[in-house]
């Protein structure tokens, strides 16, 4: 018996409708109005990260325009009809759909002119899907120019793209742009929730919002996480399966190994940091993790609900919000700093695991440090007499009067003292700011 092959999460529920394009609501708003007033432009370019949706509404407009059983009135494919069915495969003879990374030539784009001017064989439109046509070379944009501002009435253009900036302004001069937007964590997660009821599935709701944080606002990127994690799990999908398979760590853990970084306790930091390495976790990604979770804690401090959001269990916000309390918000900045900049470190180490550990050391001992205007006041009240004792200038001068044009010879204690006082003020001023500079937003009480 033949068995039909397994379709993946992402294809198989990819939107066949307008009102299935999920958390795009100023574009779906927008297209409906187009074609309920009859004022479908000829060209679109439909702009957004990867897995927002592009290429599904590049299809859904061009179904829109040649679904031969759509009722007036009525702006959603029939999906029913040769043309819907043909157009959702990618395979209608009139719907040409090509990749601008691999026809990057004049050549490719001189064949689209050469048949824009023959009329579609099925279909009311001829229609041609351009992806990733930023990566077109500049002298194929400038071919396309002048049949993408008056084509043919029976023809259609629709582009998508990822970066924006490198389209000539003269095509976007001549297309109806749309910018597909990232979904929200809460929008995705609910996505994921519908599609798992569908499937006869269930899952834990932190383990459904792992998958949406690691998406970052990408259905298809989501949709193929779900895609792993339903291979290892029976019926129920949890959050300690979904941390294992994304080599993560769960937040309280993260909020853990902070409040230790902040306390200072630098052997527990070391042996929690070799513990979560030793189960799969990356140090760039734990990196990433502590810097999430830096700016939760800071965020905390405000007593915000709307500002924090809903992406967090109530036992996260409560462990954040007893570090915020017990926290200044120096050092949580100054934290930041220093683990922003272990970025870069950790790109350029050969030895990443190492890197870190260094990286946490110094964020323990910068985290134990008396407060900046103690140190400063320490610097401004006993620098002067320890300035004199290791510095002993011997500097001459002289002097040239303006009115007389004589040398005027100053006494030597007199230089040197003067001297001396600028030295102490220079070196004080170079310390308090080398102190600013670690504490970032500190001040001084006078």
């Amino acid at each position: 018996m033949y068995e039909e092959p397994y379709k993946v999460l992402a294809l198989k529920y990819r939107p066949s409708q307008f009102s299935e394009l999920v958390g795009q609501d100023t574009l779906v708003k927008t297209l409906r109005n187009s074609f309920l007033s009859n004022r479908v432009g000829h060209a679109f370019l439909l702009h957004g990260d990867r897995g927002v949706g592009k290429t599904s509404t590049a299809r859904l407009i061009a179904k829109a325009l040649n679904c031969t059983e759509k009722k007036d009135g009525d702006v959603e494919p029939c999906n029913s009809c040769s043309n819907c069915k043909s157009i959702q495969l990618g395979r209608h003879v009139d719907v040409i759909e090509m990749d601008g990374a691999s026809k990057t030539g004049v050549n490719d784009i001189r064949e689209i002119i050469e048949t824009v001017v023959y009329r579609a064989a099925s279909a009311k439109f001829k229609i041609y899907i351009i992806d990733e046509v930023h990566m077109l070379s500049n002298s194929a944009f400038n071919a396309l120019l002048k049949t993408l501002e008056e084509p043919p009435e029976h023809v259609k253009f629709i582009f998508a793209t990822t970066e924006i900036k490198k389209i000539p302004l003269t095509i976007l001069s001549r297309v109806n742009r749309f910018d597909l937007k990232r979904l929200d964590s809460n929008v995705l997660t609910s996505h994921l929730l519908t599609i798992l009821k569908r499937e006869g599935l269930s899952a834990e709701k932190e383990a459904l919002r792992t998958i949406t944080r690691e998406a970052g606002g990408s259905v298809r990127d989501a949709l193929s996480i779900l895609d792993q994690v339903l291979v290892n799990c029976e019926t129920k999908i949890e959050v300690q399966m979904v941390n294992e398979l994304l080599g993560k760590i769960s937040r309280s853990e993260t909020l853990y190994l902070l409040e230790l970084i902040i306390e200072g306790k630098t052997k527990e930091v070391l042996k929690k940091l070799r513990e979560y390495i030793a189960g799969n976790t990356s140090p760039a990604l734990l990196l990433q993790e502590l810097l999430e979770c830096l700016h939760f804690i800071s965020v905390s401090s405000l007593m915000d609900n709307e500002l924090i959001g809903d992406d967090y269990s109530l036992e996260e916000k409560k462990l954040a919000e007893k570090l915020s309390s017990a926290t200044d918000m120096v050092v949580l900045t100054s934290l930041w700093q220093i683990l922003f900049k272990g970025i870069d470190e950790l790109r350029v180490a050969t030895e990443p695991i190492t890197s870190l550990e260094m990286l946490l050391l110094r964020a323990c001992h910068m985290s134990i440090m008396p407060p900046p205007d103690v140190l400063i006041k320490s610097v401004l009240n006993n620098g002067s007499h320890k300035i004199m004792d290791v510095y002993n200038l011997e500097r001459k001068s002289s002097l040239k009067t303006p009115e007389k044009g004589g040398i005027i010879q100053q006494s030597e204690s007199k230089i040197e003292n003067s001297e001396t006082q600028k030295s102490e003020d220079s070196l004080e001023n170079s310390a308090v700011k080398e102190i600013l500079d670690i504490f970032p937003g500190a001040t001084v009480k006078k």
